[in-house]
């Protein structure tokens, strides 16, 4: 069983969580992922990794409760525990030698970009973040990510923090002041990293997108959580997360995440009423970092 350490509401949508898990803290990257179960009736769902603690023993989790799981996740206390915490998953982002970053964050995603932008900012890198939220009221990590980057800048679709528009306009405009990434590197929505890699791509800038798809088991036996990267298809949870940005098919990946939609919609409706279990549904194991990247 693994404990849960620290619980705290992060905006009205959003739960931070701390878990006692010590072998996992002392091996885990950015960019990898775990596989949790809440008890022995319930579906497993990958988060990726926000931050750890090797001396503590603690992973720290970062989840919207929108599916059937992270609605009783959201539930849990301090003193509770979780049957299953499998990890590290995935392979780490790659940031060594990287000089001069700009690391993206649409939503949720934000929840995994920061632990990428954390490492490069400690390790000497100079470390742009651009994150991207519907209103202000849901901005996460504003002050952590302020002392963990050179640079960050917060976008919201209606304006309300003042910078109104999309993070492609934000990365367009630093592009143009003469930025020279050596890496960008985007989190979030699909749709979001379809057009930050169509902004990299003309200047030739190495993009990483990270895919977070279907995903059953979390070690490539299940075969939902494909992604079409030029002419092949990888498993995102063994080859992935993190993915050529110029390469990946995000049309495909977009007609993928929507496949289980009529499921999803059954399990929060369960879940929500308390009327019967999600133990056997497809809740959050189909939409784990789907359209809002609703788990890190």
């Amino acid at each position: 069983m693994y404990a849960i350490e620290k619980v705290e509401a992060l905006n009205a949508e959003v739960t931070r969580m701390v878990v006692h898990a010590p072998a996992i803290a002392r091996k885990i990257k950015p960019g990898q992922f775990i596989m949790l179960r809440i008890d022995e009736q319930g579906e497993r769902i990958p988060l990726t990794m926000n931050s750890c603690d090797p001396e503590a023993g603690t992973i720290t989790i970062i989840f919207q409760a929108v599916g059937a799981t992270t609605m009783r996740l959201a539930q849990m206390r301090v003193g509770d525990a979780l049957l299953d915490f499998a990890g590290p998953l995935g392979k780490p982002t790659e940031l060594e030698g990287v000089k001069r970053a700009c690391v993206i964050g649409g939503g949720l995603g934000t929840a995994i970009a920061y632990s990428q932008a954390k490492w490069l900012h400690d390790h000497g890198a100079e470390v742009d973040v651009i994150t991207g939220f519907r209103n202000v009221d849901l901005v996460l990590l504003e002050d952590e990510i302020n002392e963990n980057s050179t640079r960050q800048i917060i976008m919201t679709d209606d304006g309300s923090n003042g910078n109104k528009g999309l993070v492609t306009a934000a990365l367009q405009q630093r592009i143009d002041e003469g930025a020279d990434y050596d890496l960008v590197l985007a989190v979030g929505p699909v749709i979001m990293m379809k057009f930050v890699a169509a902004t990299t791509k003309p200047y030739g800038i190495k993009t990483l997108v990270s895919m977070n798809p279907l995903m059953i088991d979390g070690t490539g036996m299940c075969g939902g959580c494909r992604v079409k990267v030029g002419d092949e298809y990888f498993h995102a949870c063994v080859d992935g997360p993190d993915f050529d940005g110029h390469l990946v098919d995000y049309d495909d990946a977009m007609r993928r995440g929507v496949m289980y939609r009529s499921f999803e919609s059954s399990a929060r409706e369960a879940a929500a009423g308390k009327v019967a279990s999600e133990g056997r549904t497809c809740g959050d194991a189909a939409v784990s970092s789907g359209d809002d990247h609703k788990e890190a």
